[in-house]
């Protein structure tokens, strides 16, 4: 037990912290979806795809409905992803030995 709290989970930690925000971004797209076709939490918890699927009716008159909560949800998952690039960009042993030459 001490050898894997000494040696093996500070080298893992960094790479089980940056694979955690990078599937970050899939579950959320995961949740959307299935949401958005009715089969994620119950009706009356507002949830990204159940607002984006709340203007489904409106597309073509209020476009808006569906549209901001996508746009959201896009920059919501693009940002979660570049944070985890960059993490992984910061913590990555062997991207600063190969910068530092």
């Amino acid at each position: 037990g001490a050898i894997i709290v000494s040696e093996i989970l500070p080298n893992i930690f960094q790479s089980i912290f940056v694979l955690a925000t990078l599937r970050m971004g899939y579950m959320i797209i995961m949740e959307a979806s299935l949401s958005y076709l009715g089969l994620g939490v119950p009706p009356d918890i507002p949830t990204w795809g159940s607002l984006i699927n709340s203007g489904r009716n409106h597309i073509f008159d209020a476009y808006w409905i569906s549209t901001l909560p996508g746009i959201a949800l896009v920059i919501l998952v693009l940002s979660i992803n570049l944070f985890g690039e960059g993490l992984r960009d910061i913590l990555d042993p062997r991207l600063k030995v190969e910068g530092s030459e």
